[in-house]
């Protein structure tokens, strides 16, 4: 049997071994021998077994049999907040660490399992593992989120993203002093050439925007404010080492891992601090935001003593 499958964001530069058998539920020597048969292509490409992948690669598998399939595993989660719950939409503080729903491959907790596990319903739209899921955010990448609980909250606040009507705003900590302080960054966004489990500015890749502005400039790191006005896979953490300013704690795309060691980072300052949108239920614009989780803080404060 032959099975496609898009790498989750939360195996994103693990070796292809050890994902697929994650993704798979098999040994890491079962992979091993479809490797060396050549039944594991990596978008469309025959791959070694320690070679990375990239969180939405296509995953193509010949098996002797079907995998496991993904179910939702009702289970409260610590960290997660419920920041606003009506009726049509539940809005949740995601802490890193935490999926929006399961995928094959993932076996940590995910914010769908801990609203079922606390006794919320949610819409029934969209496939069994993510239904309410309207948006997504990175394992990595903690802040707001918000989930339908109608069917016609569902509707409306996936065309309101689709139709770039959702005002997404992120924190985001950078090594250096972008010039200007305030700026636009339009560059298409693809797979990397050389590196296919990251993705980078290339010339025939999806459009997409990113809008910056300064809010805090430190001695060797500058505390920015960022719209995002397309959604692509990594697209801050991209753009952001295209201007040669990565994202503090960001290894991947050119961060500092000295820095990131000396302010107790395991993962990129990158928090989504505001969400808006127009409620489906009432018609009225609503706004939420959150403040920094701890770790971010605590990184913050010491560039800022030092």
């Amino acid at each position: 049997m032959n099975r496609v499958l898009l790498v989750p964001d939360g195996l994103d530069g693990q070796r292809v071994d050890a994902a697929t058998a994650r993704m798979l539920g098999l040994s890491r020597n079962q992979v091993a021998d479809l490797i060396a048969a050549g039944s594991v292509l990596l978008d469309g490409r025959p791959v070694a077994k320690s070679d990375p992948v990239v969180g939405g690669a296509m995953l193509e598998v010949e098996l002797p049999d079907a995998p496991r399939g993904v179910t939702v595993v009702p289970r409260t989660v610590a960290g997660v907040r419920i920041v606003h719950d009506d009726a049509d939409v539940v809005v949740v503080d995601k802490p890193v660490g935490v999926a929006a729903h399961p995928t094959l491959g993932w076996d940590g907790p995910s914010v769908v399992e801990h609203l079922a596990g606390a006794g919320f319903r949610i819409s029934t739209s969209g496939a069994p593992e993510r239904q309410g899921i309207v948006q997504r955010l990175d394992v990595g990448t903690s802040g707001l989120m918000v989930v339908a609980k109608s069917e016609q909250a569902y509707t409306v606040l996936k065309r309101a993203f689709r139709e770039r009507r959702v005002e997404k705003v992120y924190h985001a900590l950078v090594q250096g002093h972008p010039d200007p302080f305030e700026g636009t960054v339009d560059a298409p966004i693809g797979r990397h050439p050389g590196n296919d489990w990251k993705m980078a500015v290339v010339d025939g890749g999806r459009h997409s925007v990113t809008h910056y502005r300064t809010l805090e400039a430190n001695a060797a790191s500058t505390l920015l404010e960022i719209h995002l006005e397309t959604g692509r896979t990594h697209q801050i953490r991209v753009h952001m080492q295209a201007i040669r300013h990565p994202c503090v704690g960001d290894p991947v795309y050119g961060g500092d891992p000295v820095l990131a060691a000396r302010l107790g980072l395991e993962r990129q300052w990158l928090h989504a601090v505001r969400l808006g949108f127009v409620h489906p239920g009432t018609g009225e614009p609503v706004v939420f935001e959150s403040d920094y989780p701890e770790d971010l803080q605590r990184a913050l404060d010491l560039v800022r003593e030092r």
